[in-house]
């Protein structure tokens, strides 16, 4: 964020200047090699020296006819990454380059023909916050992507499970591995999120799309301005609960795909290195999950510890209304199948978030009472509170909408039966992971709420066990586009992994290396022991 926007000489432009390498944008995607244009965020001097900040400009890069550099501008490529290198990531450098006033995006804030910087923002952190809300959309497309690669892995896990066959009772033919539990309970909990995240992935999609429309009709309102928070606070949690939730997915699919899964050509590799970076772009998942636990906080500030009606415009956090009363709730479930319902696991969720909202809450003034400043008091209350809030909130708002999507009167009953179990599977694999959670704060009591958490995941596991495969096909794209030996729809393992083997390059030639390796062998017994 150090290059500068300065006033040139000549009327009605601005110079962007490198100051230093350390100054270079780097990671651009598209820079590398392609991009003809750039939209570079800058601190804008006006005349005078007053700098006001950092605002975007478009910059021209490269000639779009000779894929040249303009005059001033360094561009080039990063190199090899570990996945993604269809993308060309690059850098830039800019070295007094005249920009016409009229590039400045100005949206947030302008500069007249005059000189005279004009927003109609009073607080330049409500501005600046304000030329950032296009980053929600980043996020929101990154929970699709990750949401796609994460369908892949489990497309081609499962079916190779459904086909594999290992060992058996004595005696008898060799079982499927989807047949073990040990293999169910490793996949289908991530065939149920690919469901869920899926579902919230669209969603979410559409909520982006009203804010964009009333941003497209200059709509001012209040309830817009909160439509922008509610998704940025989604959207930033979204991103590392899905690329989080798909990176483990993937890894796992690739580990219960045994040594197959190792194999290149079956894909689950380059899927894991091309979901990687899904967990750092667009904002580092940990730190990401700041926006949203502050989110959560503000609320929490602005109703008051009496519940004073709180309502957000997705109706996403509309149940801490109810805060102090949800924090007396208390696991009640007596059956194993009264457990299987999803109602169970979003229960469970909003006792939980307002109850980290309060750990995070007390931390923070804690902190604050200890002497703490306010940067101090935030960085100190991320571990075990807010970050865990946050994605607590997050998890909460998949299972319900989920939930909800599920409990729709218009899905077909034959369906809606096997998109239930989906949906309590996911809500209670996903709240499994907070255990500690619910026995410290006292939700959960006596070793029965865990067991039979613990036994409603096997159970629902064993249920959608034989669905498994047909849940797979709804959401597998064609086969040439899954491009898996291993996970094709036919079902062919043995024979489409050997072709896929055979159809290598030079898969039966003797290396080119073979007379070095060959040559002057030592004779048998000429190396023993001298001693």
């Amino acid at each position: 964020m150090r290059p500068n926007w300065g006033p040139s000489p000549q009327p009605q432009e601005f110079i962007i200047h490198s100051p230093d390498f350390e100054a270079a944008k780097f990671w651009v995607g598209n820079m590398g090699k392609t991009a003809t244009h750039a939209v570079v965020f800058a601190q804008l001097y006006v005349p005078g020296g007053q700098c006001h900040g950092l605002h975007p400009f478009l910059v021209q890069i490269r000639d779009p006819k000779t894929l040249l550099p303009m005059p001033g501008v360094m561009v080039g490529d990063i190199g090899e990454k570990l996945g993604q290198n269809g993308l060309d990531n690059g850098f830039a450098m800019f070295h007094k380059v005249r920009i016409p006033r009229q590039d400045l995006l100005n949206r947030t804030g302008d500069v007249t023909p005059e000189g005279t910087y004009i927003t109609r923002f009073k607080d330049s952190r409500q501005r600046f916050g304000a030329s950032l809300g296009g980053l929600s959309a980043g996020r929101v497309f990154i929970v699709g992507m990750c949401v796609v690669n994460l369908k892949l892995a489990v497309c081609i896990a499962l079916r190779f499970s459904a086909t594999r066959r290992q060992f058996g009772p004595a005696d008898g033919e060799e079982v499927p591995v989807l047949e073990y539990q040990l293999q169910q309970w490793r996949l289908l909990p991530y065939l149920a999120a690919a469901y869920a995240l899926d579902h919230f992935s669209k969603s979410l999609f559409w909520d982006l799309m009203a804010l964009q429309q009333g941003l497209q009709q200059d709509d001012r309102s209040a309830r817009q301005a909160e439509l922008g928070r509610e998704i940025h606070a989604l959207a930033s949690a979204g991103k590392p609960l899905a690329s989080w939730t798909a990176q483990r997915g993937i890894q796992e699919c690739r580990e219960a795909c045994g040594g197959h899964g190792y194999l290149a050509v079956n894909r689950l590799g380059d899927l894991r290195n091309d979901n990687d970076p899904n967990c750092t772009y667009e904002g580092d998942n940990n730190v990401l999950l700041q926006q949203t636990s502050n989110y959560l906080l503000g609320l929490l500030a602005q109703g008051g510890p009496g519940g004073a009606r709180l309502e957000s415009p997705l109706k996403c956090a509309d149940f801490l209304a109810a805060y102090p009363a949800l924090l007396g709730r208390r696991f009640a479930v007596t059956s194993l199948q009264d457990c299987l319902d999803s109602a169970v696991p979003l229960a469970a969720y909003e006792w939980l978030v307002c109850y980290l909202l309060r750990e995070s809450h007390q931390k923070l003034t804690q902190e604050k009472r200890s002497g703490s400043s306010d940067f101090e008091a935030r960085n100190n209350s991320q571990v075990y509170c807010c970050r865990s809030l946050a994605l607590a909130f997050l998890e909460l708002t998949v299972v319900r909408r989920f939930h909800e999507h599920t409990h729709q009167p218009d899905v077909p009953p034959p369906l809606r039966a096997v998109l239930q179990r989906l949906s309590a599977l996911y809500g209670l694999w996903s709240l499994s992971q907070h255990t500690a959670l619910l026995y410290r704060g006292g939700y959960f009591s006596g070793e029965q709420a865990g067991k039979m958490l613990e036994g409603a995941i096997l159970e629902l596991c064993s249920q959608l066990k034989d669905d498994a495969v047909a849940l797979t096909d709804v959401i597998a794209p064609p086969d040439f586009i899954l491009d898996s030996p291993i996970g094709r729809a036919d079902g062919e393992l043995y024979r489409n992994l050997w072709s896929a083997v055979l159809q290598q390059r030079r898969v039966l030639e003797r290396p080119s290396w073979w007379p070095e390796f060959s040559a002057n062998k030592p004779a048998p017994g000429s190396l023993s022991s001298k001693l």
